[in-house]
C-alpha cells in the first residue's frame, strides 16, 4: 500500500455515510417498546414512597436521544469527534436520592447505545434478565424489617424501653433524647420480625402514654 492509498483511506473515512429513513424508524420502534417496557417496570415496581413521574419520563424518553446520536456517530468520524467532546461537558446537577433509581439511569443509557448500534438481541436479552432479578430483589425480604420507634412518656422510662426491645429485637439504637417539662420523647431505630407483638407489648406499658412504629427503607420513611 502506497501513501497515496493512505491518504484515500483517511478522506473515506471522514466522508460521511448515508443513513435511510427505514434504519433510523426501526431504530425509533425498537427504542419506543423498550422505553413503554422500562416506564412501566420503573412505575409498579419501584419502591419509593413518592412516585417521581418527572424522573419516569425522563429514562423513558432518554434512549430516543441517545440512539439517534448513536446512528449520527456511525455515520461520520467528524461528528464522532465532536459529538465526544461535546458529551464530556455535560453534568448532572440534580441529586439521585435513591440508589436504584442509578439503574434506571443506566438502563436507559443502555437501551439506547445497544438499540442504536442496531443490537436487538443484546437489548431483549439484558432486558429480560435485568426483569427478572429486578422484580426477584423487590419482592425478596433478607433478615427483619427496619423500623423506627417514635414515644413519649411522662416519666423517664427508657431501661422498660431497652428490655422490651431485647426480648423482640438483636439490636436497637436510641436516636434522639428530648426531654421537656411534659415529658420525655425517644426516637429508637430497631429491627424486628414481629411488629404487632411489640406493639401490643408497649400499649401495656401505662408509662408510655403514645408511641408509633414506623417502618422505613433506607433514607425513605414508608
Amino acid at each position: 500500500m502506497n501513501i497515496g492509498d493512505i491518504f484515500n483511506n483517511i478522506g473515506n473515512a471522514y466522508d460521511a455515510q448515508v443513513i435511510n429513513s427505514a434504519t433510523i424508524l426501526a431504530v425509533l420502534l425498537v427504542v419506543l417498546v423498550f422505553s413503554v417496557y422500562e416506564f412501566l417496570v420503573y412505575r409498579f415496581v419501584s419502591h419509593r414512597s413518592f412516585y417521581n413521574k418527572s424522573f419516569n419520563i425522563a429514562i423513558a424518553l432518554l434512549p430516543f436521544f441517545i440512539s439517534t446520536i448513536i446512528l449520527c456517530l456511525q455515520s461520520n468520524v467528524v461528528i464522532t469527534l465532536g459529538t465526544i467532546g461535546a458529551l464530556a461537558i455535560i453534568r448532572f446537577r440534580t441529586a439521585i436520592k435513591d440508589p436504584v433509581d442509578m439503574i434506571y439511569l443506566l438502563w436507559s443509557v443502555h437501551t439506547g447505545i445497544v438499540c442504536g448500534c442496531q443490537l436487538y438481541s443484546v437489548a431483549l436479552f439484558t432486558t429480560i434478565i435485568v426483569t427478572i432479578v429486578l422484580f426477584a430483589l423487590e419482592h425478596i425480604s433478607f433478615g427483619r424489617k427496619p423500623f423506627i420507634l417514635v414515644l413519649h412518656s411522662d416519666e423517664d422510662c427508657e431501661e422498660q424501653i431497652g428490655k422490651v426491645l431485647r426480648r423482640h429485637c438483636q439490636k436497637y439504637r436510641i436516636k434522639s433524647r428530648n426531654v421537656t417539662n411534659k415529658g420525655y420523647d425517644y426516637a429508637v431505630e430497631f429491627s424486628t420480625k414481629e411488629p404487632k407483638v411489640l406493639s401490643s407489648e408497649l400499649r401495656k406499658n401505662k408509662e408510655i402514654s403514645r408511641f408509633s412504629i414506623i417502618e422505613y427503607d433506607t433514607d425513605d420513611i414508608v
